[in-house]
């Protein structure tokens, strides 16, 4: 047994602000106490008179392990990025250790590095916000080789050409049958956590040569709308009873004026539960010079009105960043506007790609105004179980910048210290500077793990109540709350120490977590058709086997 001694516990799934408690954890999970008089010196190493391992919290904070919803660590897209950009790697890069192996990479790192310096930050779980099914065997492969941490990954479907064939059907019950099935079997076959839908329809209709697409523009092949394939998606996720909804990138990402897209969204799709991701990249007004300015507002105001909605924010990070999407038009057009570095990619009958370095900049008016969007929208959504912080690693910046952005949001002066640094009409099109809330503790710990936890359907995380997985973070009270969650004092994972003052001490294994949901475990016969027919493998080569997997945890759709 260990035991957790004198440690502030934050806990806010159990209604735990701050209390001083004591934890103890067997066999990977946290169980009742025994209400020992322990008195033990300090350090993991000193023992409590039943025998157990003691480590005493004494001046620290008590969080779960941090929970990452939206992150791109796996995958085509992430590896052909650390291909595309050598200078990534050059002056970034870390020694082996007796503990660890080494890796290289600030914006994309290496598998391995990306782990440690996760569970380094205090993090044990991790989702990859988006893979093709036809790419998720080398997802797998990836995330096999990223340690210490537990993650699954999100499958795309949102242009997918069967999904859309299906959806063209006049039967309205026969397809949405059908579609249940298809989505049961593709999350199957790639053993992913939940579906993902990119720019619905949008990356198919550009595909075919056309522009941006409004909800209601029908979609080559098949004519169907990207408000359909939202719509029915969503009652397909709620079918099968993921424990995670739709994970929706809502259409016209990073344009002026978008906002009036996501709103319309959101109201389609009132009364369903639906997690809108980066919404940092969502929240445009226009200027009449046909620039960007802050919605935040607006669309804090809905989400306020909305319990069922869930976000995560994409927060900029002023520096270098590395965007990758499966929104294949938006990385083409970013590519004409920064003559950078473009790469592209037609994943066959599912999805697109495309990957574009940028630089994002506090003199930059576009990018100050972007920086100041994601805080407003963290800062004016009142319930913070609704809103996730994220960078949409690494599209808005590297997730090594979550430290800063905590203390952004826990000290107004330093915040408005920070405004006073960004282009000097940032504050014309922004509301940042009438904001003065600041977050606790306690919100750090929602927004960081416990929401997160929640919306992803995990009830053995972000919290620490009895019968819960082991995972802790440990840290030393600090003013500077950069300071202090830059460099954890103790991170567990199942129980097991892991990271001591910021530095890995073991590598280990995680699990991977995916989805089985109930559903005919053939594709049905006219869309084997077209599998053979326009696929580049057989159908028999399609799914994923077991053993990539072979550290694995089923999350039960119920």
């Amino acid at each position: 047994m260990l035991k957790i001694i004198n440690g502030q516990i934050y806990d806010p799934a159990k209604g735990i602000h701050g209390e001083v408690k004591d934890l103890y954890i067997q066999d990977g999970k946290i169980i009742k106490g025994s209400g020992l008089d322990l008195n033990p010196t300090q350090g993991v190493n000193s023992f409590a008179p039943d025998g157990s391992k003691v480590l005493d919290a004494t001046g620290c904070v008590v969080f779960p392990g941090g929970v990452e919803i939206h992150s791109h660590i796996a995958g085509p897209k992430v590896n052909s990025a650390r291909i595309m950009f050598p200078e990534d790697h050059y002056e970034h890069f870390r020694a082996r250790t007796q503990a660890t192996r080494s890796g290289t990479g600030y914006t994309v790192p290496s598998t391995f590095l990306t782990g440690y310096l996760y569970a380094g930050l205090g993090y044990t779980t991790i989702f990859e916000a988006a893979v093709p099914p036809l790419k998720a065997r080398q997802a797998h492969e990836e995330l096999l080789d990223t340690p210490l941490l537990d993650k699954g990954f999100y499958t795309l479907m949102g242009n997918n050409y069967m999904m859309m064939k299906i959806l063209s059907e006049p039967d309205s019950q026969g397809r949405k049958e059908r579609l249940r099935t298809l989505v049961s079997w593709l999350l199957r076959s790639s053993k992913g956590y939940a579906v993902k839908a990119v720019n619905p329809g949008g990356v198919e209709s550009w595909k075919w040569g056309q522009g941006a697409t409004g909800l209601d523009s029908p979609v080559p092949p098949f004519g169907v709308t990207p408000r359909q394939i939202m719509l029915e998606l969503v009652e397909a996720v709620e079918g099968l009873h993921l424990p995670h909804p739709l994970h929706l990138h809502a259409n016209h990402l990073g344009e002026p004026g978008n906002v009036e897209t996501t709103l319309e969204t959101m109201r389609t799709l009132e009364g369903h539960c639906v997690h809108f991701t980066h919404l940092q990249f969502h929240a445009y007004g226009s200027t009449e010079r046909g620039g960007i300015k802050s919605a935040a507002p607006q669309i804090a105001e809905y989400l306020n009105q909305h319990p069922e909605f869930t976000c995560d924010v994409g927060q900029i990070v002023f520096g270098p960043a590395t965007t990758m999407t499966a929104d294949a038009p938006v990385q083409f057009n970013l590519h004409r506007l920064t003559g950078g570095k473009w790469g592209n990619s037609d994943i066959e009958m599912e999805t697109g790609s495309g990957i574009v370095a940028i630089t994002y900049r506090p003199d930059n008016l576009v990018n100050a105004i972007q920086w100041s969007i994601g805080l407003e929208l963290l800062l004016l959504v009142k319930n913070p179980w609704q809103i996730f912080l994220t960078t949409d690693h690494p599209n808005a910046g590297p997730f090594t910048a979550y430290p800063e952005i905590i203390r952004l949001l826990m000290d107004a002066d330093y915040r408005r210290d920070w405004l006073g640094k960004l282009h000097p009409k940032a504050q014309r099109y922004t509301y940042l500077m009438e904001i003065n809330r600041e977050y606790t503790l306690a919100e750090i710990a929602i927004i960081t793990r416990a929401g997160q936890a929640r919306a992803l359907g995990l009830n053995q995380k972000g919290h620490l109540g009895e019968g819960a997985q082991a995972d802790v973070a440990v840290y030393r009270l600090q003013a500077d709350k950069q300071a202090m969650f830059s460099r954890p004092a103790y991170v567990l994972k199942d129980g097991e120490l892991i990271v001591r003052d910021g530095e890995v001490l073991r590598d280990r294994p995680g699990r991977t977590l995916y989805v089985n949901p109930e559903g005919d475990t053939k594709l049905p016969s006219d869309l084997a058709d077209n599998f053979s027919n326009y696929y580049t493998v057989a159908l028999s080569n399609f799914p994923v086997e077991e053993e990539y997997v072979v550290r694995s945890e089923v999350i039960p759709c119920i």
